[in-house]
């Protein structure tokens, strides 16, 4: 399989992988290293270091000497924005190496990698870097005796710890980034110990666009040592985080110290709504896709299908279609549609949700299974539960698994949708658009599409109700995560 993997992509893992603090590429101050094993073969490819408490220290420092010294809010708000626009130009001119890198670390097909992720990050540093010069305050009127000029000014938070997930490395990681670069940020980025490769090659990327040593730093490791001890580091001023919601509530108690600012982009276990009227030959592969896109491995997956108990048999043949024609494979093969889950601890946590549901007595229409003898693999999933009681109906289960419940009372779709700890996002699919609306403001959920699948982009805010977290990212909600609103008052 690396026969298939680009000269560029060849000659980057030929290279050591080490960490970025300050404008030194280390290793870890233990010396030791971790392996980073393809998901497809279960064979390991390239070596991280295993960073330690010790060398988040030495990175949080350099975060916080760069944001001091004003290394980066010192230069103009003009060449701030030139310097994420290279960011972008240069991502792009190493787009196939970086998603080859993701391909082989995370196992996504390389297809997706290239025209989703690397686009999305690419488009990310474009739309922030003009964010850059948009900054703005304003001049509030003091209803006072006297004469008082006032001004509120908008001041970067300061430094930020970004704590990443392995499903969307790079991206995930790029959309905190970039707007915390827009706003006058330095950081300390820990991205997910399986998938660590994209993201410190992207430091080499930040340093030759002009970004100043420091502003950015990159430590890879293990979350319960690296990122707890950034987490509770008392000389980081914001945390940012995507991952789970049992992670995510331990932040709380990280960020205690200091009462460091917190986004937290959490878990979900997103609806997709079939009304009787839906237009099924565009809802069909959207349900698909919005399920085993990605092997099912997202956060705003939508993992139960609501759908009218009268088009029930049509819908449920359409999805066994689209499971059925899906090409699983390695991620580089160029015929692959559906890739491994990231590690064995993933597939056996699906599997296991999947035995569970069979004890509970949900039918398993098609699926159900490990795929292959080599390599994470889980077959497409499409579960029945007809009383939306069992666990997989309510637990996130991260993987390429669906759970259909038939409803035949429109009026019981909000309660029915309302009914889990999470409210991420949802998916409505009606001819009748203003029924599809009125019941869009019933969802508890952070983002709501009518008839489409998902859609993200940076100008839209995307975070979540309930347990799916704290915060928006995105948009001008998305640069105010990361500042602090200074007001002062003169009198005259």
């Amino acid at each position: 399989m690396m026969t298939d993997i680009a000269d560029a992509t060849r000659v980057s893992l030929g290279r050591p992988f080490r960490m970025l603090i300050g404008e030194t590429w280390r290793e870890a101050s233990g010396g030791a290293r971790m392996e980073a094993i393809n998901p497809a073969d279960e064979q390991p490819f390239a070596t991280i270091p295993a960073g330690t408490a010790a060398d988040v220290d030495m990175a949080v420092a350099a975060a916080r000497r760069a944001f001091d010294t004003g290394a980066w809010t010192g230069l103009t708000a003009g060449r701030r924005a030139q310097v994420l626009w290279r960011v972008a130009d240069l991502l792009e001119a190493r787009a196939q190496e970086f998603a080859e890198l993701e391909t082989l670390d995370n196992g996504k097909p390389v297809s997706a990698a290239r025209a989703a992720d690397l686009q999305l990050a690419i488009g990310a540093f474009r739309y922030w870097s003009g964010w850059c010069t948009k900054i703005t305050g304003e001049t509030p009127t003091v209803d006072l005796p006297g004469t008082f000029m006032a001004m509120t000014l908008r001041e970067p938070v300061g430094v930020v710890a970004i704590i990443t997930p392995w499903n969307f490395p790079l991206v995930q990681a790029v959309v905190k980034i970039a707007p915390a670069l827009a706003a006058g940020c330095t950081m300390v980025v820990k991205p997910a110990e399986q998938t660590s490769l994209t993201l410190l090659r992207l430091g080499e990327v930040l340093l030759e666009a002009g970004v100043p040593p420091g502003v950015v730093n990159i430590v890879s490791g293990l979350g319960s040592v690296a990122g707890a001890a950034l987490a509770a580091h008392d000389d980081v001023d914001k945390i940012s985080f995507t991952g789970s919601t049992p992670v995510g509530k331990t932040l709380l108690t990280a960020a205690q110290g200091n009462l460091k600012r917190l986004t937290l982009e959490l878990g979900g276990k997103s609806p997709t709504i079939l009304m009787e009227d839906a237009d099924l030959d565009r809802a069909i592969p959207s349900v698909a896709g919005g399920i085993f896109r990605n092997a099912g491995q997202m956060c705003a997956a939508g993992s139960r299908l609501l759908v009218a108990r009268t088009v029930v048999d049509r819908v449920m043949d359409g999805l066994v279609q689209q499971a059925l024609a899906l090409r699983i494979g390695p991620g580089m093969h160029p015929a692959t549609t559906l890739g491994p889950l990231v590690s064995a601890a993933q597939q056996h946590r699906v599997l296991s949700y999947i035995e569970g549901a069979r004890r509970e007595g949900v039918g398993v229409i098609t699926g159900g299974h490990a795929a292959g003898d080599r390599g994470y693999f889980v077959a497409p999933t499409i579960l029945l539960d007809p009383d939306a009681r069992a666990t997989v109906s309510r637990e996130e289960i991260f993987g390429p698994v669906l759970v259909v419940t038939p409803y035949d009372d429109p009026a019981d779709l909000a309660r029915l949708a309302n009914e889990t700890v999470y409210g991420l996002s949802a998916n409505i699919w009606s001819r009748d658009v203003a029924a599809a609306y009125r019941l869009a403001r019933q969802v508890k959920a952070g983002t709501i599409t009518v008839n489409s699948g998902m859609i993200v982009a940076p100008a839209l805010p995307f975070g979540g109700f309930k347990q799916s977290g704290w915060g928006r990212e995105g948009g001008a909600e998305g640069l105010s995560a990361f500042m602090e609103t200074k007001s002062i008052i003169t009198a005259l």
